[in-house]
């Protein structure tokens, strides 16, 4: 069985998408972006902010979901510019636990909205 996930503290999807989908004692989180849950517009700002901003819209996911950052088993990073690979990784490691996911980051040639990170995430139920 599958259950949709939405909360209005994170961005509404920009695509024919849900935020998040619990299924199988996994939550799925569509790749999120820099983008304010109020306004929609793309946070402004270097890797740092951008990073924090998609960080707090996975959390909203996944406390709508009754999971949280801690019980995230693996993410996968698309970011701009691998130059950016450090910088990202400081503000990372301030939100995810103890046990960290497993983790893939890829640089890509284009992000939606030009932004420069998005995450997508699976977590425990």
């Amino acid at each position: 069985m599958q259950e949709r996930i939405e909360t209005g503290k994170a961005p509404a999807p920009i695509g024919p998408y849900s935020q998040a989908v619990r299924a199988g004692g996994f939550v799925f989180v569509s790749g999120q972006i820099p983008l304010d849950p109020a306004s929609g517009a793309v946070v402004e700002g270097d890797i740092i902010a951008q990073t924090h901003q998609v960080l707090r819209n996975l959390s909203a996911i996944l406390d709508a979901s009754g999971s949280a950052l801690g019980k995230v088993v693996k993410t996968s990073i698309f970011l701009k510019n691998l130059d950016d690979f450090a910088r990202f990784n400081q503000v990372y490691a301030e939100y995810m636990g103890e046990i960290r996911p497993a983790r893939s980051t890829v640089q890509v040639a284009r992000l939606p909205r030009e932004v420069l990170v998005e995450i997508e995430a699976v977590a425990l139920a």
